[in-house]
């Protein structure tokens, strides 16, 4: 199909908001590089389930393009119709699989040593967008608080030495009711700042009582139906011989909330999609809880663009035969949570990186606690680098330095 042959009828089975987003720009999606549209289109067909961030993204490409003249869209665009498409691609039903048309665009690329042109338009492209439409910058600057190391009585990892040149890494926290004090805090910040889906909870266990409203809430625990029906339908897609680790992701990225057991009003939508391509596009989520709660803060800070995110490790299990991990089955299921830590340790690290992608990311504020211990790193702008302090503090005292 090309572009120019796009019409309203085609996107009949697209979700309703997607649907008339679609109709809406007909007339610019028709005059887009075959090579660039079903892109846009993977974004598109989603905007039913993205949250405010997103779709703000979304609509501010819309507005770009719609901006520009013919000669200087075809301009801007012109690194996208010069890559060479075969037959197969130009075929495809990418208006209904854009996002399958995708992963088979990225394949082609590569085969035909065309990835690197390809990158650099989609760099450049991104670019002026940004400088077309600048971000807005957020009310207040953005505060992550990572957890870790619960359950663990004693330890001989060192932490923190990636993020220790960044901060003030404290060595006598007073521990007393420290996650009550976290959450407490994320609660604040919430009513200040009453944004949607702008301030998060992710527990890789058993989440704690009382997030309070406005706070948007994952936990591993709550979610074990899911992964226990999403393990058996990946083991049952193994066992039947689908074709293959690539087969198998397909049928991931096709699963419905649904068929999962995640059901709900239509309010619960956005955040029923999210948990689903958590568990479906993160490697480990579903087995793992360490692995989840990174993979969770990293999609949503990367997705929702919160003003504040609160993740809390819990212990995870010991590696088993992969065979006995996608059965679900628990029996003697054994947690190791020395390891967790050690897991944490850079899963909290990577977190910080995340928080520094986004819009006014070198003004945010980072804490990390060790659990029940005296061993926190806090970063922020008004705090020195590569330092270290032996006050005995509060939890309560080190947030109030940093925000």
């Amino acid at each position: 199909m090309l572009s120019r042959d796009l019409n309203p009828d085609l996107f009949r089975r697209y979700p309703p908001q997607a649907r008339q987003l679609a109709v809406n720009q007909i007339g610019l999606l028709q005059q887009l590089p075959e090579a660039f549209v079903p892109l846009l289109l993977r974004e598109v067909i989603a905007y039913d389930w993205k949250f405010p961030a997103e779709r703000n993204d979304l609509d501010r490409q819309f507005t770009y393009l719609n901006s520009l003249s013919a000669e200087q869209r075809q301009q801007v665009l012109a690194a996208f119709s010069q890559l060479r498409l075969s037959s197969e691609l130009e075929k495809y039903d990418w208006v209904n699989q854009p996002a399958q048309y995708s992963e088979r665009l990225s394949a082609h690329l590569w085969a035909t040593h065309q990835i690197d042109a390809f990158s650099k338009a989609a760099a450049e492209y991104v670019q002026r967008v940004d400088a077309a439409q600048p971000l807005k910058p957020p009310p207040v600057a953005r505060l992550g608080i990572v957890v870790i190391g619960q359950g663990v009585s004693i330890n001989k990892y060192p932490l923190f030495r990636k993020l220790r040149k960044q901060g003030v890494y404290f060595n006598r926290v007073k521990p007393g009711d420290g996650v009550r004090i976290v959450l407490d805090a994320v609660a604040a910040r919430a009513t200040a700042h009453p944004v949607p889906y702008g301030h998060w909870y992710i527990d890789g266990g058993v989440p704690a009582a009382g997030v309070g409203p406005g706070v948007s809430s994952v936990s591993y625990q709550s979610l074990e139906p899911v992964r226990t029906a999403l393990l058996s339908k990946m083991e049952s897609a193994v066992q039947s011989g689908i074709g293959g680790p690539e087969a198998l992701r397909t049928m991931m990225a096709q699963m419905r909330p649904e068929e999962v057991g995640l059901s709900g009003t239509s309010d619960d939508a956005v955040m029923n999609h999210f948990q689903l391509r958590v568990l479906t596009e993160g490697s480990g989520t579903q087995i793992f809880s360490t692995t989840f709660v990174q993979w969770a803060a990293r999609e949503a800070l990367r997705r929702a663009q919160p003003l504040t995110v609160l993740a809390r490790f819990a212990p995870r299990q010991r590696d088993r035969p992969m065979n006995e991990l996608l059965s679900g089955k628990q029996q003697n299921v054994v947690i190791d949570p020395e390891g967790s830590l050690i897991d944490a340790d850079m899963g909290a690290y990577y977190t910080r990186l995340n928080m520094q992608r986004l819009s006014s990311g070198e003004q945010s504020s980072f804490l990390v606690w060790f659990e029940d211990h005296s061993e926190a790193i806090a970063v922020a702008p008004t705090l020195p680098h590569g330092t270290e302090s032996d006050s005995a503090l509060g939890l309560k005292d080190l947030l109030d330095q940093i925000t």
